[in-house]
């Protein structure tokens, strides 16, 4: 039994080529007509007071889609019995849409393959309207048409064709698939009667639910004479015909769960022969070979089990696998959409978070660095103070008597001890003070720890974003090696500086020692000077009456004149 989805594909198209304007609506007396041609093919009594009756209450204007499904529902489609011919209706609303869309003239395949490659379509597209074929179903129905007419599948081709769509964003609709096999975008090179022959296999597999198809031998029930005829396998039934034009039909073979196919042993000089035993009678067939035999004794088995099982054609099974394969894609593509949806706005999240924490600990670093600066300022003016202090305590000493000497020294051992212990105070408090300041870093540093572990395990959350989120790690792990690099030319110059500073000192040091070596050189010239110079005038006072004419210079170091008043001098003091 058809399903009513089946059913309503074609009288959609036939209802769209009665709207003209294409507004969605189609005046009442096309539709009256319509329906009239629907009940005689569904093998339905036509009511014609019925349409009026059921838009009594409207106006005299045209009807839309949604206003005629009630009526089509209520009238027709849930009168319709099983045994009205599918294709005879798919004529009808063919015949009503395909001269509005379709141009014979172009095209490399005949009007009877173009109404079949039609009805291919309407089995293979999705349930949702307008109709279109998705990608899937089309290179499902391509790899059957290439393997009915025995060519290879192009696998590259049809990648491109399906990129050009994917590019485009959009499936095909009938006409469009219609003349993508019409002018051979995927069929050149195959004979044209070969291409009908594949559609025409496809078409039966499809659409008319021919399991299996081909020419036996059957034993006549009346005469016992063997006749070669044409046999289509359906899942309820088996049809036989004079040949394989289905011109004219012999007899039809009713399959349900009672029936049985069982294999027979030759006889009567017919060989490969098997049968099917039903309630009312059987019927004895001989196929051309044993494994033309084996194959429709699997293939009637599977019928009678399908039947028994309550299951629908293998076509039709397959295209609901497949639809629901889809459907449950589709579901887990949204879930992930979401999933992914919500892991960006976590990251958001965690990235206002963390902006929100840096500028924090900059605000942070800053009030510790306006506290270091107050701290520094107030230090250097308790400082000053106490120069000042020093200063003019130094004046009041100066200015104090001498009596008074014993008190204010007094005095001035006990402001020490004052100023002592105010200096060990205030050392007390520069010391918690750095403490503070070590405590404010150390925290620091363990925010930035926090923040290297938040950053760490965004990076990891960042791992499920595989290839979206690529670029954005390339960007961070940029940033991060200018990071790097500017800590580490920060690092070099620091150790330039210190190394600066470590010469400055050295060379300070240097000047210092060569200073006082000079000193330690000038003082022992000077003291050897002042030793020459008592021994000169020792040698000269303590000698010989006739004194030698030596200093500590060499000798006549001294003029004439200079000689004789020191040797007057030395008469003097001796006499």
């Amino acid at each position: 039994m058809l399903s009513r989805d089946e059913i309503l594909k074609p009288i959609w198209y036939a209802f769209t080529a009665l709207d003209v304007d294409r507004n969605g609506k189609v005046s009442k007396s096309q539709l009256k007509v319509l329906s009239h041609n629907l009940c005689t093919i569904l093998k339905i009594p036509h009511n014609t007071s019925a349409l009026e009756e059921h838009f009594k209450d409207d106006d005299e204007g045209p009807v839309s889609t949604q206003g005629y499904m009630p009526y089509l529902n209520m009238f027709i489609l849930d009168k319709i019995q099983a045994n009205f011919d599918f294709k005879e209706l798919n004529k009808m609303c063919w015949t009503l849409s395909a001269p509005k869309r379709i141009s014979s003239k172009h095209l490399l395949i005949s009007g009877a393959d173009t109404f079949k490659v039609w009805c291919i379509f309407n089995f293979l597209s999705e349930d949702k309207y307008p109709l279109h074929i998705v990608t899937e179903e089309l290179e499902y129905f391509l790899r059957r048409l290439f393997a009915a007419v025995g060519c290879s599948w192009n696998e590259d081709r049809f990648e491109d064709y399906k990129m050009q769509l994917s590019v485009k964003k959009k499936n095909l609709n009938a006409w469009e698939l219609i003349e993508l096999i019409g002018l051979g975008h995927f069929t050149k090179g195959i004979n044209t009667q070969t291409l009908s022959m594949g559609i025409n296999v496809v078409f039966q597999e499809l659409v008319m639910d021919v399991i299996k198809q081909g020419y036996m031998m059957k034993k006549g029930h009346k005469r016992k004479n063997w006749t070669e005829r044409w046999f289509e396998l359906h899942l309820n039934y088996m049809s036989y015909y004079v040949s394989e034009d289905l011109i004219e039909q012999k007899g039809c073979i009713s399959l349900d769960r009672n029936c049985c196919v069982e294999s027979l042993p030759d006889k009567d000089g017919k060989k490969n022969l098997f049968i099917i035993k039903c309630v009312e009678k059987s019927f004895e067939i001989s196929a051309s070979d044993k494994k033309t035999k084996q194959e429709w004794i699997q293939a009637i088995q599977d019928c009678i089990v399908r039947i028994r099982q309550g299951l629908s054609s293998p076509h039709r099974e397959s295209r609901q696998k497949r639809r629901e394969m889809r459907n449950r894609l589709k579901a887990e593509q949204e879930m992930m959409e979401n999933r992914m949806r919500k892991l960006q706005l976590a990251n958001e999240r965690k990235q206002a978070q963390l902006e929100a924490m840096t500028k924090n600990l900059q605000e942070a670093s800053m009030r510790g660095d306006l506290e270091e600066q107050r701290r520094l300022q107030t230090q250097n003016e308790l400082l000053d103070q106490y120069r000042r202090d020093l200063e003019q305590e130094k004046m009041v000493k100066a200015r104090m008597q001498m009596e008074e000497k014993v008190v204010e020294k007094a005095s001035e051992v006990e402001q020490y001890w004052q100023r002592t212990q105010e200096l060990e105070e205030m050392y007390s408090q520069l010391k918690k003070a750095l403490d503070d300041e070590r405590q404010a870093k150390e925290d620091e540093e363990a925010l930035r720890i926090l923040q290297a572990r938040l950053l760490q395990e965004e990076a990891n959350k960042r791992l499920e974003l595989e290839k979206i989120h690529q670029q954005q790690q390339e960007i961070l792990s940029q940033s991060q090696k200018e990071k790097e690099e500017l800590e580490r030319e920060r690092r070099e110059k620091e150790s330039a500086l210190q190394a600066a500073q470590e010469q400055l000192e050295s060379l300070r040091r240097q000047r210092e020692g060569a200073q006082e070596e000079y000193m330690c050189k000038l003082s022992q010239v000077a003291d050897t000077i002042s030793k020459r110079t008592r021994l000169m005038f020792f040698v000269y006072f303590s000698g010989t009456k006739s004194p030698a004419k030596i200093t500590n210079w060499g000798p006549a170091a001294f003029t004439e004149t200079e000689l004789n008043e020191l040797e007057r001098i030395w008469q003097e003091n001796k006499n």
